[in-house]
């Protein structure tokens, strides 16, 4: 990265940084999305077993890689202020992190994935196939924790476009795995929804293992020579990185467990209902990736500009990506309300479960709007490495207000499950008010406090 003298060129940078990102974001979603959809061509239980672990595992994965994303401001700083000499220690111990938290996860779901999904009244085979998906996902959560660190240091510098190149190889490794092991091809076992838990597995060690030897051997990596020297655990250090990673790790758990709580709310429901809830969450996430990228390359940008106090160019930076957001959601609004029916169409031949997963579609277009204010500004404040206040927004825009009001809406009125959508768009339009908020003052107070 480099400073940037104007607009112009800000756009230029940002346009540069964001794309493989945005590509890199779609197609790690890619990945559940051909879980989701490959299993729900054998049958609508493998599909609502998949939907229910994928429910059960995303906010866990997500809250947790959430984290270790501290590395990316923490680096991006570092670059900005010209302090790379302390880059390599970071990175390594976040790497003691990623192993430290993996081996809880695993440990934590052997005892603990069979009482939740006793506890949630299943359709019997609905809850076996879940089990069998998570118990094979289990497998690749080392590499994939792994993966999160050297992706977050190769993007802090700037070079998003390798990790791209990554997530691009991962694509057709998974389709591949899941044609063998969910239907059985080449003589494989026929696994259904569960097969896709060991494919999905398996890619995340191919991504790990490349992603390691790129930083070991490709510049501009190589010369900071992450593994050339041996750093012993750092409890003080991995605390620095705690302090900023675990606000934005529970932040994002909050945002994303209360989409798995509603799904989980509603196994009371028939598995028609939650596989087209689950199909038409799957795409509206997918769509997600569009503000998640932009506010990722804020991140870095703004990191960047933040640590060599360059702030009036942090604020341009962060007002350019959130209009660039909301250019993507208006889009993205339109191509769900044009194409519904083939939407659908790509999760399930099922007429009932398509018929009902375009009328959830509907309700998507909402997520839009707000999803592109309050990504971005999220984005910006953990370049500022400000994450404690959109821990507490998260919290009570999506567990005090939107799913409250989702609950009252889908129990006692007519709405049914729609009304749980009706709740989650509450929340995150409430979150997308508090967090603009925040990042005026916090602008306001570091340009103020750099002319005084």
């Amino acid at each position: 990265m480099r400073e940037t003298k104007d607009l112009r060129e800000k756009a230029k940078q940002f346009i540069t940084i964001l794309i493989p990102i945005l590509i890199t974001q779609a197609g790690l979603s890619l990945i559940t999305f051909l879980d989701t959809v490959m299993s729900g061509k054998v049958s609508a239980a493998d599909l609502a077993g998949v939907a229910i672990g994928s429910s059960l595992w995303t906010p866990v994965y997500t809250g947790l890689a959430g984290i270790l994303t501290a590395v990316t401001p923490t680096v991006a700083q570092l670059m900005g202020a010209k302090q790379q000499k302390e880059v390599p220690y970071t990175v390594i111990q976040a790497v003691y992190v990623a192993i430290i938290i993996s081996l809880i996860v695993m440990i934590s779901g052997f005892f603990l994935v069979d009482p939740i999904l006793e506890g949630l009244q299943l359709d019997e085979k609905v809850s076996l196939i879940a089990k069998h998906f998570l118990s094979y996902l289990g497998l690749g959560i080392l590499p994939l924790f792994v993966y999160n660190v050297m992706r977050s240091f190769i993007d802090s510098l700037g070079k998003t476009r390798v990790t791209m190149l990554i997530t691009l190889c991962a694509l057709p490794i998974n389709f591949v795995l899941n044609a063998l092991f969910i239907f059985g091809k080449l003589g494989f076992p026929k696994m259904g929804g569960a097969g896709a838990g060991l494919a999905s597995a398996l890619t995340y060690w191919c991504i790990c293992l490349i992603s390691l030897l790129i930083v070991h051997k490709k510049p501009p990596f190589y010369q900071f020579k992450i593994f050339g020297t041996f750093y012993s655990f750092s409890l003080s250090e991995c605390l620095k990185l705690l302090k900023i990673g675990l606000p934005i790790g529970f932040a994002i758990f909050f945002e994303t467990s209360i989409f798995a709580a509603v799904t989980l709310l509603m196994s009371h429901f028939d598995t028609v209902t939650i596989a087209s809830h689950q199909a038409a969450m799957n795409f509206a996430s997918l769509l997600y990736m569009l503000p998640l990228s932009v506010s990722m390359a804020l991140t870095i940008v703004v990191g960047f500009e933040a640590g060599a106090k360059r702030f009036q160019d942090s604020k341009a930076y962060s007002y350019l990506g959130i209009s660039m957001a909301v250019g993507f959601s208006l889009f993205t609004a339109l191509v769900i309300l044009l194409f519904r029916q083939q939407i659908a169409g790509m999760y399930t031949g099922d007429p009932a479960v398509l018929s009902l997963t375009k009328h959830f579609l509907l309700y998507a277009l909402f997520f839009q709007l707000s999803d592109a204010i309050a990504a971005p500004i999220q984005g910006a404040l953990r370049g500022y490495k400000d994450v404690n206040y959109t821990l507490v927004t998260a919290l009570i825009s999506y567990w005090i207000i939107g799913l409250p009001v989702g609950f009252i809406i889908g129990t006692y009125t007519s709405f049914g499950a729609y009304g749980y959508w009706l709740g989650l768009i509450a929340g995150l339009a409430a979150g997308a008010v508090g967090l603009f908020l925040r990042l005026r003052i916090i602008q306001n107070r570091l340009i103020m406090k750099l002319s005084a």
